[in-house]
């Protein structure tokens, strides 16, 4: 385990644009996925009774980020070792041996995304009750002009950012050491939390980072994200590689 700094962050975020650049847009294809679904589900909530669950599934998916970055991570892995890398290793994972490993981790990320959305569910009703809204209008204009809208966008934004931590720690090293070396998903689950905790404060500044851009590539309608995605994608490899030894034995 190596200590980072601020300047790893830069570095990791200046050669994860690198990598995007390289690709031409190539990787946009992919990278639009994700936002189609966000898209997909605000169109399935804003006009029915899951519309205060809108913000939390679009804020939630966010979590399950690392596992849609995973393909990035092997392109980016080829790449640095001067092989080809285009659209069509997007997938290569399995080279690794690893693809039961990552999909296990992927799951504890769903499950971590099913459970952040029944607290979001289970804060509404507590501060709100079973109460929904007329319209997306008479939404916003409640949580913004009341006590208990006011409740609701504190305790939500506070434990929504303790799922995000605990997403940040258990994938911010894993999935990446899984495409880089394979290997077992409870190990690279120790090592990425070791890893957290040893750069807590930069890790933090980490997250804060990707959350901040990931808003900004949620406006207007998700689209950003096309860019945003493969970018942090990249960057956070960059950042398993400046984190772990990787020569260490496995």
């Amino acid at each position: 385990m190596r200590r980072i700094t601020n300047d790893d962050l830069r570095l990791s975020l200046r050669q994860g644009l690198d990598d995007f650049l390289a690709k031409r847009g190539d990787i946009l294809i992919a990278g639009l996925l994700y936002p189609l679904i966000g898209f997909f589900a605000a169109v399935l909530m804003l006009g029915g009774p899951f519309l205060p669950l809108f913000f939390p599934v679009a804020a939630g998916l966010s979590l399950m980020g690392p596992v849609a970055a995973v393909g990035y991570y092997e392109l980016a892995r080829r790449r640095e070792m001067g092989l080809e890398s285009d659209w069509r290793h997007f997938f290569d994972v399995e080279r690794s041996g690893a693809g039961g490993e990552i999909l296990s981790i992927a799951l504890l990320l769903l499950l971590i995304f099913a459970l952040w959305v029944l607290t979001a569910a289970l804060l509404y009703i507590l501060l709100w009750g079973w109460h929904v809204p007329d319209s997306p209008g008479a939404f916003v204009e409640r949580l913004f002009t009341t006590n208990e809208g006011w409740a609701l966008i504190l305790f939500g934004n506070l434990a929504g950012a303790l799922f995000a931590v605990a997403v940040l720690a258990i994938s911010v090293v894993s999935l990446p050491m899984l495409v880089d070396r394979g290997g077992s998903a409870g190990a690279a689950v120790r090592t990425s939390i070791a890893a957290f905790r040893e750069n807590r404060p930069v890790m933090l500044r980490w997250g804060a980072i990707i959350g901040l851009l990931l808003v900004l590539g949620s406006i207007p309608f998700f689209i950003g994200l096309a860019f945003v995605l493969p970018w942090l994608g990249y960057a956070t490899w960059h950042l398993y590689t400046r984190t772990v030894e990787r020569d260490a034995p496995r």
